[in-house]
């Protein structure tokens, strides 16, 4: 078990409490979130270490794992995914500057994104910690990963693009993570982070029922402003920051499931909406955040 008694991205002693949220996936447990008055960064406190977490991970209902096609959110969730796997695809090309080259996908889980830039002709390499979802990655797409660990071993300087898509609030080892995905771009290359975003509207309106502090799964809760401090704080530099306008519908839909204990999927997409509207001028408001980063 973790406890913070300091901010793990400023520093800082002023951290309070602002809400306990339960394990709707697996334990059905509370665990309280903090949050720092300096830096604006959430956390989840008494989490579970890396050598603990596992179990917290095992079920079917983990989309990311299991690819499941169960229940009409993953059903819905499928019939978009297509698109949004070209736009990242899209995205990496346009931020890169390249039509092919060197990815790395952390976290790669079942290795769709990782098959759409093989086919594209982009060379891969994929990290998945679990055993499932690797297994998954094999059948449907040939994919072989390779376990987190390796990441500390691969040749640095090497990569045009290096992919986290919703990772980054998952990882223990923070610091030496982003130390080492600098390490590993090249000159040029890019690296995406895709995380929540605990400041929008839609996560303002369900509080603890918001279905993206997934806690403990998730050990950060990220805002714009704590996102840049800390890739400031290891040389990062931010390009641009692009929203993912299909994730508020998703995560309200899943919230509204947790508020209700029942779907109530015109709600749902009344609140994702009413979420992108407010992003509309403002992309920091957005449901999810994909920041675009450079050495």
């Amino acid at each position: 078990m973790i406890n913070y008694s300091s901010c793990p991205v400023c520093n800082s002693k002023k951290i309070s409490g602002v809400f306990s949220a339960i394990d709707y996936t697996v334990s059905k447990s509370n665990f309280s979130i903090w949050e720092c008055e300096i830096c604006s960064f959430r956390f989840t406190q008494d989490v579970p270490s890396q050598h603990e977490i596992g179990p917290y991970y095992q079920s079917d209902a983990y989309i990311s794992h299991t690819d499941t096609k169960e229940g009409l959110v993953n059903r819905l969730y499928h019939s978009v995914r297509n698109f949004t796997l070209k736009s990242k695809r899209k995205l990496v090309e346009i931020q890169t500057r390249k039509s092919s080259g060197n990815v790395l996908d952390v976290g790669c889980g079942t290795g769709a994104f990782l098959n759409e830039m093989k086919s594209s002709g982009w060379t891969i390499t994929g990290l998945e910690p679990d055993e499932q979802a690797s297994k998954n990655a094999h059948e449907l797409y040939n994919i072989t990963t390779k376990n987190p660990d390796q990441l500390f071993h691969l040749p640095k300087n090497n990569f045009d693009a290096i992919t986290m898509w919703h990772v980054l609030e998952h990882v223990h080892q923070l610091p030496e993570y982003l130390e080492t995905l600098k390490a590993l771009l090249t000159d040029n290359g890019v690296l995406f982070i895709a995380v929540p975003n605990y400041t929008s509207y839609d996560a303002s309106h369900y509080k603890q029922c918001w279905a993206a502090y997934d806690v403990p799964r998730h050990l950060y809760h990220f805002s714009p402003k704590s996102m840049e401090l800390l890739l400031s704080t290891f040389g990062l530099k931010l390009k641009t920051i692009k929203p993912m306008w299909f994730d508020s519908f998703y995560v309200s839909m899943l919230s509204e499931h947790i508020k209700n204990n029942r779907g109530n999927i015109v709600k749902a997409f009344l609140i994702g909406f009413i979420s992108n509207m407010k992003t509309v001028f403002n992309k920091k408001r957005c449901s999810s955040v994909i920041y675009v980063i450079s050495r």
